[in-house]
């Protein structure tokens, strides 16, 4: 496939971008790559620190995809090796440590995840391990000599830590220097991340300055806020909209997000063009658009994205049966159950996963958020004998039709 021109991919490149380091070295490196019809090596680090891909991660996936469609050659690190330690980034105490079963269970999942945004076919997915673990105790001290203490309190989650008198390990020290020797091992020509993660981006290029390579180019994407408007897209948060979600509930999240955040989630969450994204958004904020159509044109490109047009028409009647007719929907999960003693609503809420634990199913019937048949239930001891179909309804989005033999 022929590479478009260098202006028209330094156009797309920019579109939504936080910050090039360096602009000139990327348009020469760009060049040289079109000259020489040599696709450029793009690099991103992924550390398999939970199990699940979330609409923040793949902001950057996204503008990888577009490097890959204009023909360059995408490689994804998956850190095995440094996840076992952890990423410091943004951390106001010591990562705890996974262990290696736990990182690779969770490199299995995003496996399957990032594929739903980048070409599997055109993507080289490498393992940290491979170069990390070969390194001897004399390579690390060479590796940490380019290094000095000063350089790395530059960091702000360390020179706070180191402000406030908080522990700082000193394997969290290795954690950049990582990252920044796994450029050197790949032949990175860019490496891509969310704007928090610039500092270990710039030690990749300081490390193959070192090594008397020519640096690679760091290229930040804006951080996407999470559902509440307010924080950073996160699992731990419970703040976050997941990939791999049902079409219904990424449906449903994307409708519950703020007004005022619409239009970052336009231009980050979603393939849209940049003048067409710009367009929804200057509409609904003249009063051409209502907001809550625009919603749903968002949810609707994010929900085919990740499950396809169908399901995503499918997700957006569902929604307007629920909320805008005030009905059920026409399909939810069924499940089957024996008579009392085994159905009562706490078990039927976490065996429906309706509740992920028994705890949970009694705070929400003790706070309103459970209903049978559509009525609001606060009898935490509910159960039934009798023979029956039951719809159960968790918050505004979870549904279960349960039969009662």
């Amino acid at each position: 496939m022929a590479m478009p021109p260098v202006e028209e991919q330094m156009q797309l490149i920019k579109e939504n971008t936080a910050e090039i380091i360096t602009e000139d070295e990327l348009l020469e490196k760009l060049r040289r790559s079109f000259a020489e019809n040599k696709p450029l090596r793009c690099k991103l680090g992924i550390d398999p620190s939970a199990p699940d891909i979330h609409l923040g991660h793949a902001v950057v996936l996204h503008k990888m995809k577009t490097f890959q469609d204009m023909g360059h050659q995408l490689v994804i690190i998956l850190g095995d090796f440094t996840g076992q330690i952890g990423d410091p980034t943004d951390r106001s105490e010591t990562r705890p440590q996974l262990t290696e079963e736990e990182v690779l269970a969770n490199a299995r999942t995003y496996q399957e995840q990032i594929f739903k945004i980048i070409d599997r076919e055109k993507t080289e997915l490498l393992f940290n391990s491979q170069w990390l673990s070969l390194l001897n105790f004399g390579d690390v001290l060479q590796l940490a000599s380019t290094c000095t203490v000063a350089r790395m309190l530059e960091r702000e989650d360390f020179a706070h830590r180191y402000r406030e008198n908080l522990s700082i390990g000193i394997h969290e020290f290795f954690y950049p220097l990582m990252q920044g020797y796994d450029s050197i091992a790949v032949k990175a020509d860019i490496e891509f991340g969310a704007t928090e993660q610039k500092f270990n981006l710039l030690m990749g290029r300081h490390l193959q300055k070192a090594h008397g390579e020519e640096p690679q180019v760091a290229l930040t994407m804006p951080i996407l806020v999470g559902t509440d408007g307010a924080q950073k897209m996160s699992k731990s948060l419970g703040n976050y909209i997941g990939i791999a979600e049902p079409a219904a509930e990424i449906y449903g999240k994307v409708m519950s997000i703020a007004d005022e955040v619409m239009a970052d989630y336009f231009h980050l969450a979603t393939r849209l063009s940049l003048e067409e994204a710009r367009g929804i958004i200057a509409r609904y904020k003249e009063g051409r658009l209502h907001p809550r159509d625009a919603k749903m044109r968002l949810a609707r490109e994010i929900v085919t994205l990740y499950h396809g047009a169908a399901e995503a028409a499918q997700a957006e009647e569902g929604f307007k049966q629920v909320f805008q007719k005030g009905e059920i929907p026409a399909e939810m999960p069924l499940f089957q159950f024996a008579a009392a003693p085994s159905a009562d609503l706490i078990t039927l809420l976490v065996e429906t996963s309706l509740a992920s634990s028994r705890s949970e199913a009694r705070r929400l019937i003790r706070q309103g958020g459970v209903r049978v048949n559509r009525e609001q239930v606060k009898d935490i001891d509910l159960s039934w004998q009798d023979p029956g179909e039951l719809i159960l309804q968790v918050g505004k989005r979870k549904f279960a039709r349960v039969i009662i033999a």
